[in-house]
């Protein structure tokens, strides 16, 4: 367990929802059809006019939306005025995906308990109608060829370990699932500018026909002011606007973390059969995974030095294509044995079957026969904010925390912060809670961050740990691996833990 991340990582009543007089303000996009009336033209410009929400979301990506959905889905929350403020067009039109073309190489692998959550919002259906792949099997191996372990859905008696999905897709999904809910929601298409909070603020129940108590309990809320020249108010801001959050630098949460001296490849390839598992092998300079995506397709992620990875960008499509195969195959080291140790009759009484079947036998991934997309590269770090709330901000997804994409558990963090909030202001809503205090905000935080920073230290330990080629370590690395392989309590517990099915509780 590394424990330096978790001591650096963890040291750090509702008011009434005023009507808005025009659900689409001039400025924005709505899934409301409305006409400003000839009362907001009189006012256009006044200080009384700007629009006033309960929820205010910067950034429509797939975790702001997830936000959304989840509170279009709850009979408290469904009711809430939302305002969405991203510039991404995805959101301002129908977003038109061919099936025909092949997959973009942004995906994201979804856990059951990320898919669970999608169907509880209706969204996952949409899912199932686009190209997406799920798996039941997954193998593991070091490049030393010392050890390898096979994960599959029987251990924990599901159906798969996962489902790969285009972003673009699982975006596409949460869009459809929202268009026929009774969500109140205006999308903002502009960049936003400024935030002003006031620190005294005192939550107040007001009479939504005065004028004056109106302006007067704005000053209770966040202001909000958008690259356009317009401003709106909102009794809560989330922020879900990536690693870069500008929510949470205008908010003035501070961070912890650092950058990896690694950098990643992502594309599409293509087999000439169809990839039906997922597959991750450690290399010296760190692992490449080949997951599925339907259609003899394939994503791959590579990670690598800076250099490796400008040079290996730079190579025409032939060698490329060339050193996967090398990195997936026998490049590096030899294909693992049985076993390190013998062929694990040592550990044959912590094992649920008696014997080893063909299925948990190594097997050589499928051979990649050519590129189906261009290659991108991004640099790899791990970010954590110190906190996720203050008064009328809360942080979800990267814009609370980026780990390192070593086992696909990001965006799937991010959907557990999205639904976990909405189940929070849902919660303060029954009690009557200003869903902008902080001391509800709180709860959300101290439900999230412990897990969030678990995953985190996983993670980074796994980075550590196999960022280093020395012979003693290699054998341990290679011991745990055999131990993971064979001893079905604890590969049931790893197989949870990375589907969501429940938390590491060996070390809370």
């Amino acid at each position: 367990m590394n424990r330096t991340i978790l001591r650096r990582l963890s040291a750090n009543a509702y008011s009434l929802r005023i009507p808005r007089k025009n659900f689409a303000a001039s400025k924005a996009y709505s899934s409301i059809p409305a006409c400003p009336s000839h009362e907001h033209e009189e006012k256009q410009g006044l200080t009384n006019d700007v629009q006033q929400y309960d929820v205010a979301i910067v950034g429509g990506g797939m975790v702001g939306m997830a936000l959304a959905c989840s509170l279009a889905s709850m009979p408290l929350t469904k009711q809430l005025n939302v305002a969405i403020i991203d510039s991404n067009p995805a959101l301002q039109g129908k977003l038109l995906i061919n099936k025909e073309d092949p997959p973009d190489p942004r995906v994201s692998t979804v856990t059951p308990a990320t898919i669970s959550l999608f169907k509880d919002v209706g969204a996952w259906e949409y899912v199932l109608q686009l190209r997406h792949a799920s798996f039941d099997t997954m193998q593991v191996w070091d490049y030393t060829g010392l050890g390898y372990t096979r994960y599959d859905a029987r251990h924990i008696n599901k159906e798969s370990l996962g489902c790969v999905v285009e972003n673009k897709v699982l975006h596409h999904a949460l869009l459809s699932s929202i268009q026929n809910t009774e969500l109140q929601k205006t999308i903002y298409p502009y960049k936003l500018t400024s935030m002003v909070i006031h620190p005294n603020s005192a939550s107040t129940r007001v009479d939504s026909t005065s004028s004056t108590m109106a302006l007067d309990n704005r000053r209770n809320l966040a202001k909000l002011e958008l690259s356009d020249g317009s401003s709106l108010y909102a009794k809560l801001v989330v922020g879900s606007d990536g690693g870069k959050s500008h929510v949470r630098e205008l908010a003035g949460f501070k961070t912890t973390g650092w950058s990896y001296p690694q950098n990643a490849i992502i594309c599409t390839v293509q087999h000439t059969v169809e990839n039906s598992y997922a597959w991750q092998r450690f290399l010296p300079a760190g692992p490449i995974a080949l997951l599925p995506i339907g259609d003899n397709y394939s994503n791959i992620v590579w990670t690598m030095s800076p250099k490796e990875a400008s040079e290996r960008n730079s190579m025409n499509e032939d060698d490329f294509v060339k050193a996967l195969n090398y990195a997936l195959d026998y490049g590096y080291g030899p294909h693992p044995k049985s076993s390190l140790l013998g062929d694990g009759n040592m550990f044959s009484w912590l094992r649920a079957d008696a014997t080893s079947s063909a299925k948990e036998s190594f097997e050589v991934p499928p051979k990649v026969v050519k590129l189906a997309s261009a290659r991108m590269v991004f640099p790899l770090s791990l970010k954590h904010a110190n906190d996720y709330a203050s008064k009328r901000v809360a942080l979800i997804g990267d814009a609370a925390h980026t780990v390192h994409p070593l086992a696909g558990q990001g965006v799937n963090l991010g959907f557990g912060d999205a639904f976990a909030l909405s189940r929070i202001i849902a919660e303060g809503i029954a009690v009557g809670t200003d869903i902008g205090e902080v001391s509800l905000l709180k709860k959300y935080e101290a439900e999230r961050k412990p897990e969030n920073i678990m995953m985190m230290a996983v993670l980074d330990g796994f980075q550590k740990a196999y960022s280093i080629d020395f012979g003693p370590l290699n054998i341990l690395r290679a011991a745990a691996f055999n131990g993971a392989h064979y001893i079905s309590p604890l590969k049931r517990s790893i197989i949870s833990y990375a589907s969501g099915e429940k938390k590491l509780s060996l070390f809370s």
